[in-house]
């Protein structure tokens, strides 16, 4: 008589979980109010190629206000700055360009420490040793002085920044991830897995991580939020993506020796940065009280 062993035990599929999670968002308010911060960020970014917007960088009339008339007869809804460029244009173009490195270089820093952690934590030994040495190091150096070291060296890019916050990130993720994997692997599927003669790198990808996601969404939510505040200070400090490309951060690192005539153009763009950060904490709140529930 054979027996089968199975490679997971009887929790519903991972598509079944998918569709579950998206329910239970509804259960949680602050997730939600979370969700459609970032959605309109979004949207926005999306749509900002296609909507009636003046050029980002056109030079149009300088110091005027929210809902100022403008000589073309269409309206500056936000003002204009002190070049003469609309506010509400550089903002919207700016999304893009926050939302697009945030999330290329968050996806970066995940794929790196996942793949460190699971490893580290799966195979053991002198491969966790060295792992977590070199975490270790990383981890040692202020994160300020990380992101500047970098791209003072290899310069503002939209890459070099990727590069700077998977150095800074990667670690940390890398760390959660190990003790996860440390749980995990000491479960029935896991050995269930190996008595089938599996892989350790099938081991590693399709039985360790997707059951360590849980807590994983919900630090990537914060780390969004943590990675769009780096672009930020790195724009302010002028080491972020180079110009044109318009960024809040930017925005307000010119309106800085303005004084008092900076008011809403100083405002705006910080406005837009907190309130996209304020999506991503809320949601990871959410999602950790969801869990709690569950």
């Amino acid at each position: 008589m054979t027996t089968e062993i199975q490679s997971n035990d009887t929790s519903p599929s991972a598509i079944s979980k998918m569709f579950k999670s998206i329910g239970l968002l509804r259960e949680s308010p602050i997730a939600i109010f979370g969700l459609s911060l970032i959605l309109f960020w979004v949207i926005l970014a999306i749509l900002a190629p296609i909507l009636p917007l003046y050029d980002p960088n056109a030079p149009l009339e300088p110091f005027k206000a929210p809902l100022a008339d403008a000589r073309d007869g269409g309206l500056y809804w936000l003002g204009t700055d002190h070049k003469g460029r609309d506010i509400l244009s550089r903002v919207s173009f700016g999304a893009q360009q926050v939302l697009v490195w945030a999330t290329t270089a968050t996806a970066v820093a995940y794929i790196v420490g996942m793949l460190m952690g699971v490893v580290a934590g799966y195979l053991g030994g002198w491969w966790d040793e060295i792992i977590s040495f070199i975490s270790n190091v990383l981890l040692s150096f202020p994160v300020i002085v990380l992101y500047i070291i970098i791209i003072t060296y290899l310069g503002a890019t939209g890459f070099n920044i990727v590069l700077a916050v998977t150095f800074a990130s990667a670690p940390g993720i890398m760390r959660i991830v190990r003790g996860l994997v440390l749980d995990l692997r000491t479960r029935d599927y896991i050995f269930a897995a190996q008595t089938r003669g599996e892989s350790s790198l099938y081991i590693m990808l399709v039985e360790l991580l997707p059951n360590a996601r849980g807590p994983l969404i919900v630090d990537a939510c914060l780390r969004l939020g943590y990675t769009t505040i780096t672009i930020a200070m790195l724009g302010y400090l002028g080491l972020g993506l180079p110009p044109p490309q318009p960024t809040g951060a930017k925005m307000n690192a010119e309106t800085q020796p303005l004084g008092s005539f900076a008011g809403h153009m100083a405002v705006v763009p910080a406005a837009a940065i907190s309130s996209l950060v304020l999506g991503f904490n809320l949601l990871a709140d959410g999602l950790r009280e969801i869990s709690m529930k569950d």
